[in-house]
């Protein structure tokens, strides 16, 4: 079955879809003309559908044949980014402020035409595909909502893949790694309280100022002496505020940051040790504090025989010299990450960039664009996947 032939038949279609989810980009969950289009989409080629997750939605394509009852899932995220389009292109967002940077429109898209090809042969299918179109993903992760709400069961899900368009990578490659991929997250805030004072009389305040300078040097040593060298890791700070004039020492500062760790038992372990490492500090200068760790987006882990099946697909598709390998993980976060500690799980990087098309810009940027030949790929690469898992796997 040549998946790459199907998906070229309707490209034109699909990106006019994208080009139309481009123009008006929708935030976290408020998606709902994203989501309405989506919709009307499935219904005009009669695919059974429920809204989850406020916006998202879980769509089925129940296969005709029998055989072991197997049910593949696939994500596609919706939301963009709150950004100012600066690129001059026909298709650039219509509402300011608000912007595809991500290419999670692009995605969309793939899932949609994956379900075309695949509904128009559902017949043949010995098993069911589940779509999942998630929304919020750049806030707080519509997957887990999604989850929550069942979309793993009724089919029972037995398998899952998602993808995320790469500049990076040149248009028609891919890129694919074992194990862990992305990051766990968690964001920090601290409040350190003092007391204020004169500038010209320290010895009659505690500084929440000199407190804070002291935790920022502290906490870096979970970094550069808690960890295993060999176990990726990151505490970044990135705000300090406090104070309202040169010669005031101020009551009180605020610091936040985030926490970024490749494994389940470092992520633990840091949440902890920030917690006793802030108040130890502040405790020896005299002051007191408030610490909030919040709980996001966890490691995502592909899943090795998802792995050896997926390299073994695109392949097939691709060849090899466009399969790349890729050795290390990035530091990002990915909310299918719930997803992967759900169920056996495979995520890859599509190739989007262009240098000759000048789509060299990063995405989460302005100016970020695809070449658009990646949407048939990728659709391609979802359904040979979702065959193969399902009639030969």
């Amino acid at each position: 079955m040549d998946f790459l032939v199907k998906a070229n038949e309707i490209k034109d279609e699909l990106i006019q879809i994208r080009r139309d989810f481009h123009r008006n980009p929708e935030l976290g969950f408020e998606l709902h003309r994203t989501s309405q289009k989506v919709r009307d989409f499935l219904e005009r080629e009669e695919i059974e559908y429920r809204i989850v997750a406020e916006t998202g939605i879980e769509a089925i394509i129940r296969g005709g044949k029998t055989g072991n009852g197997k049910t593949i899932a696939i994500r596609g995220d919706m939301d963009a980014l709150p950004l100012l389009d600066k690129k001059n292109a026909s298709y650039s967002s219509k509402d300011m402020g608000k912007m595809h940077a991500c290419g999670h429109d692009a995605h969309t898209t793939m899932l949609l035409g994956t379900a075309k090809i695949m509904n128009a042969m559902k017949k043949e299918l010995k098993g069911n595909i589940k779509l999942f179109f998630e929304p919020a993903e750049e806030t707080v992760g519509g997957a887990r909502l999604m989850i929550e709400q069942g979309v793993l069961e009724n089919p029972h899900v037995d398998a899952i893949i998602g993808c995320h368009v790469d500049e990076g990578l040149p248009v028609g490659a891919i890129g694919i790694k074992n194990d862990v991929v992305y990051a766990a997250s968690n964001p920090f805030k601290i409040t350190i309280y003092g007391k204020g004072a004169h500038g010209a009389s320290p010895h009659k305040a505690v500084d929440p100022i000199i407190i804070g300078s002291n935790v920022i040097v502290a906490i870096q040593t979970l970094v550069s002496r808690e960890v295993s060298p060999t176990s990726p890791a990151v505490v970044t700070v990135g705000t300090f505020n406090g104070g309202t004039a040169q010669n005031i020492i101020p009551e009180e500062v605020t610091i936040s940051g985030i926490i970024r760790t490749m494994k389940l038992e470092d992520r633990e372990y840091f949440k902890s040790r920030l917690k006793e490492i802030v108040e130890s500090v502040v405790k020896a200068f005299r002051g007191t504090c408030e610490i909030e760790i919040q709980e996001s987006y966890p490691c995502l882990y592909n899943n090795n025989e998802m792995y050896k099946f997926f390299q073994r697909v695109t392949t097939d598709v691709l060849s090899d010299k466009n399969v790349n390998i890729v050795k290390e993980p990035t530091m990002g976060v990915e909310s299918f990450a719930y997803f992967s500690l759900e169920r056996p799980a495979m995520f890859y990087w599509l190739g989007c960039g262009n240098k000759e098309k000048g789509i060299i810009y990063p995405a989460h940027s302005s100016l970020f664009d695809i070449d658009e030949e990646c949407i048939p790929i990728g659709v391609a690469l979802h359904c040979a996947a979702a065959f193969e898992f399902l009639n030969n796997n």
